[in-house]
């Protein structure tokens, strides 16, 4: 299974993918880690963001799009941007999209540890959220 592990951040997209084959994980290369998007009030724009993320699906095989879940009120609570990008993503027919709660990564993170330290990885460490949300869902 392929999932990409994304963090929504103000008005771009942080992408990690990961694939898990018969409990081995591997990051595979992606031509596209950080995606902005530039004019959300443009429709032109949300679909060219809508269009980037269908074409990654189809380009990587990916299954599904996991999402950190943002609060919608308070202190850390997510910006109007970023959640016209997760509806986004919601919508694409082409892959799946879950967006996962704060408790249920640290749940998931508590029973199963990432193996390895982040920096081993290669990834670059604004990727780290992405990389730990997509990590969660594949432990399920």
């Amino acid at each position: 299974m392929r999932v990409c592990g994304v963090e929504m951040k103000g008005s771009e997209a942080i992408l990690c993918l990961l694939a898990s084959n018969n409990g081995l994980f591997d990051i595979p290369d992606c031509r596209t880690v950080r995606l902005p998007l530039l004019k959300d009030q443009d429709s032109e724009q949300m679909k060219k963001f809508q269009f980037v993320f269908a074409k990654l699906a189809e380009d990587y095989k990916i299954d599904t799009f996991v999402i950190r879940e943002r609060p919608q009120k308070g202190k850390f609570a997510g910006g109007a941007v970023g959640f016209k990008m997760e509806a986004a993503l919601q919508l694409l027919t082409n892959a799946k999209t879950e967006i996962l709660t704060s408790a249920f990564i640290k749940e998931q993170l508590s029973r199963h540890p990432v193996p390895i330290d982040f920096k081993e990885t290669g990834l670059k460490g604004f990727q780290e959220t992405a990389f730990i949300t997509a990590y969660a869902y594949l432990s399920k």
